[in-house]
């Protein structure tokens, strides 16, 4: 099976986040990444798991195009880069309204177009180049790091729900990050992607809630699932229109209603068996291999803690460490 790396979440504290990245070394995890929602801010947290582990790739999944400019980071990237000694994968996408709008007050426009542009600034700040830039979003002059960049190109990566977005990533992107998709709209995903760029990195973030209860793990992966689908319109139009209308819009219906984004028991069975692994390690091992055989190259277990982060988290352990 591919290495299997991990998701460390804004639900956690700093202090779980590091311990679990320590943990996550110990397990042999391919990459350790870091969401930034409203939670923890990424480049912070990157520094912090690159100084408290020393093999792990770290990445950003992911640091949104709106809320920082695509110079700023740059700055950040390099300098997390710097202090792992080479090992980021920098993630970056359009996120989504209630983070981009809601959160910062900024307008979330032209997300194919703003990607593409952002990319290409981004990779020229951080190969240390000096920018003269006039495109449609950004306008750089004079631009070029002082920090001398620790290799010439960090790996980016692009978060893509959509075609378009699937498109982009697969034409200037090393990886894409794909979350929250069925395993059959996964296998015509990782093959379009493949057919565009056979080196691209496949990646795919995976709800994941590991306990040898398995009804508490499965309601854990339903809550996180009825979540994302409430606040994010992006993942609840794709479900939407991949097989699973009726549930996501009795899930936004009952967010409206009640204002509770969390709708586990909106979330059937089925459904949760396409989109998360879930119950004791050795079933999520077999769940996982799943979606290896979809055509993931890089699978990432999104931690979902089933009680105390430390213990659960040892279960996750067995999981990216198994045979």
């Amino acid at each position: 099976m591919a290495g299997v790396s991990c998701s460390l979440g804004s639900l956690l504290t700093v202090g779980e986040v590091v311990s679990c990245a320590r943990a996550a070394e110990d397990a042999g995890a391919d990459t350790v990444w870091i969401p930034e929602t409203w939670g923890m801010e990424c480049f912070a947290m990157l520094g912090a798991v690159s100084q408290a582990t020393r093999a792990p790739r770290i990445g950003s999944s992911i640091v949104n195009v709106y809320s920082r400019s695509p110079a700023l980071v740059a700055m950040g990237a390099v300098t997390a880069d710097t202090l792992s000694g080479g090992r980021l994968i920098l993630g970056l996408g359009a996120s989504s309204g209630p983070i981009v709008q809601g959160l910062h007050g900024m307008a979330r426009d032209s997300p194919l177009s703003r990607v593409r542009e952002y990319v290409e600034v981004v990779r020229l700040a951080c190969s240390g180049a000096r920018i003269e830039h006039r495109g449609r979003h950004f306008k750089l002059s004079g631009f070029r790091l002082l920090a001398r960049p620790a290799r010439e190109r960090i790996p980016v990566y692009l978060a893509a729900v959509g075609p378009a977005m699937v498109s982009l990533a697969a034409e200037v992107a090393d990886g894409a990050i794909l979350y929250l998709r069925p395993l059959r709209e996964v296998r015509g995903a990782s093959a379009r992607l493949r057919s565009k760029n056979a080196s691209l990195d496949v990646a795919m973030q995976i709800v994941t809630a590991v306990s040898h209860d398995e009804e508490a793990a499965l309601a854990r992966a339903k809550s996180t699932i009825s979540f994302y689908v409430a606040v994010g319109s992006a993942y609840r139009g794709f479900l939407a229109r991949n097989g699973y209308a009726r549930e996501a819009g009795a899930i936004l219906d009952a967010h409206r209603r009640t204002g509770e984004a969390r709708q586990p028991g909106l979330v059937p069975d089925a459904m949760a068996r396409e989109l998360a692994i879930f119950g004791a390690p050795e079933a999520c091992r077999r769940q996982l291999g799943r979606f290896v055989d979809a055509g993931v190259t890089h699978p990432i277990l999104q931690f979902n803690p089933v009680g105390d982060a430390a213990s659960s988290f040892g279960l996750l352990a067995e999981v990216i460490g198994g045979e």
